[in-house]
């Protein structure tokens, strides 16, 4: 069985995969000081919720934006699964193509996304990620990553509106009734989740425009059912988009037995 990552700034996506299907993900928080044997006890606890026991995993496959994570995640595959992690970045990214100016800096998380939309949907697409960043990518239909924009998430947005302000407090993010604000957290709402799902429809607006035609829009990502309710601009909500892209870009890679050096 493969056991994939998908290491966000602020979350981790954990997939169980046995050749034939997802069987269990999970989302956990990151934390880039974490040692690998309090990753390994983690991850015997939500193994053990799944009934499948550490021996089953033979491979471990990771697309990772914190290098401290990657690092740990190596030693981790290493010491207590007898496995080498097979690392996605731009060298081991087959059957696509980087078509932007530096293809060493593309995240990994919007390679595999790119991996996961070719493979599957064959179509132009918009792939809105929502996580602590929410990430725009444009994919061609015959596999290019052509690039795309990064804007702030909407909990990071909130959090920092917070922290700046001397009296404005914490609130459930969640659409308002009414775009005019008649108490605080009213207006934090409507500025806040209006005002972000306005920019998402506008950037997706302005990148139609651009790239032409009529491009498939799919949200992933821990906020991926937000941010398509919210906007009605998504086509389709692919919540393991990413780690399927892991999940094929490791299969890809002399059936998972090539490895990177983390970074």
């Amino acid at each position: 069985m493969l056991l994939a990552f998908d290491v966000g700034n602020t979350k981790t996506a954990i997939g169980l995969h046995d050749g034939d299907r997802w069987v269990h993900t999970w989302r956990v928080s990151t934390r880039p000081g974490r040692l690998p044997d309090e990753m390994a006890a983690q991850l015997d606890g939500l193994l053990g919720l799944a009934g499948c026991p550490r021996d089953r995993i033979r491979r471990l496959a990771a697309a990772s934006v914190v290098p401290a994570v990657t690092g740990a995640l190596r030693t981790l595959a290493e010491q207590h699964f007898g496995s080498r992690l097979f690392v996605l970045d731009h060298r081991t990214a087959h059957g696509i193509t980087l078509a932007v100016a530096t293809p060493e800096e593309t995240g990994p998380d919007r390679i595999a996304n790119t991996i996961a939309v070719h493979h599957h949907y064959r179509v132009d697409a918009i792939v809105l990620d929502a996580g602590t960043a929410l990430t725009f990518d444009v994919i061609s239909a015959g596999g290019e990553y052509r690039g795309g924009a990064i804007a702030p998430g909407l909990g990071i947005s909130a959090e920092a509106l917070v922290r700046r302000t001397a009296r404005l407090p914490r609130i459930e993010l969640r659409p308002p009734k009414r775009v005019v604000g008649r108490h605080t957290v009213a207006a934090l709402r409507s500025g806040l989740v209006l005002g972000w799902t306005g920019m998402v429809r506008e950037m997706v607006r302005l990148l139609r425009a651009e790239v032409g035609g009529d491009p498939l829009v799919i949200a992933t990502g821990g906020g991926a059912r937000q941010v398509a309710e919210w906007s009605g601009v998504v086509d389709r909500v692919d919540e393991r988009l990413t780690l399927e892209g892991v999940r094929i870009a490791w299969s890809r890679n002399a059936d998972g037995k090539t490895a990177t050096a983390a970074t």
